[in-house]
């Protein structure tokens, strides 16, 4: 079972690259499920319903999201309705969605996914090792394959859960920091593992805004609008292969798909 986790969706310029890449991917790749984190969708923070809507239709399967998961409050009857979108597992109980998100693969797999927040330098939530803890056993008739997206601002917070989760889950895939990192590996006992998958959005900026308006701040301590950048839209992520019958990840490998990329496919498939 092949899985690609798309990282970080950053406003528009992500969107479009979603809607353009995936489908060519599904069928280049022979993906049979896709996962992507949509946190910062909508303008650069939050999701609405109808960007989730347009990248189911594009192809994503699963939706991750992560501290910006309510900036968009009408994504809340999203959250409550639908099965294949999650909050972070280790928010409160009361706050509103589901704790790990289901669909069946392209091959017929069952596949979990969830999201767990980290505790570094972000917004306090509860144990993400508990709540991982209290979440497994519950997919354990369910899915073999369960993907988890480390939404985490420290290195050490995603090697720490990497490690705690070894052997009991497919993959552990981090996200938040928008910058792809080159440490992908399989852990002991078949668990993929990356620090950060990167951003699917303009990199032409600073992690996604506008480059002149983060800039101007930074120097002048003057409060501008942080809008998202348009420029060098690319799609990062990771392509997982996974024992479908034991779950454990078999290899991982990194992609960066820029749109010199896209219209290279399209020209190719063209000429067939």
């Amino acid at each position: 079972m092949r899985a690609l986790f798309i990282g970080d969706i950053v406003g528009s310029p992500g969107v479009k690259m979603v809607r353009r890449a995936v489908p060519l991917l599904i069928e280049r790749e022979r993906l049979d499920l896709v996962v992507a984190n949509a946190e910062n969708a909508a303008n650069g923070s939050g999701l609405t319903p109808n960007l989730y809507r347009q990248l189911r239709q594009a192809g994503v399967d699963l939706i991750t999201l992560g501290d910006h998961i309510y900036k968009k409050s009408e994504i809340i009857s999203t959250l409550t309705a639908e099965d294949r979108i999650c909050k972070p597992a280790n928010y409160p109980p009361d706050a509103p969605g589901r704790d790990f998100a289901m669909a069946t693969a392209r091959d017929g797999t069952p596949v979990a996914a969830l999201c767990l927040m980290g505790r570094t330098f972000m917004r306090s939530v509860d144990c993400p090792f508990r709540a991982a803890d209290r979440v497994l056993p519950a997919l354990a008739d369910r899915a073999r394959c369960v993907l988890v997206d480390v939404h985490a601002e420290a290195t050490a917070d995603k090697y720490l859960l990497g490690h705690y989760l070894k052997g009991r889950v497919s993959a552990v895939l981090g996200t938040h920091t928008h910058v792809p990192t080159a440490d992908e590996q399989i852990l002991a006992g078949g668990t993929a593992f990356i620090t950060d998958v990167g951003m699917t959005g303009p990199y032409e900026s600073i992690l996604g805004r506008r480059i002149d308006r983060v800039l101007s701040t930074t120097i002048s301590f003057i409060p501008s609008a942080f809008d998202v950048a348009t420029g060098d839209p690319r799609l990062a992520g990771a392509i997982v292969d996974i024992d479908p019958v034991s779950g454990r990840g078999q290899s991982i490998r990194r992609v960066m798909i820029t749109e010199a990329d896209l219209d290279a496919w399209t020209n190719a498939d063209s000429l067939r």
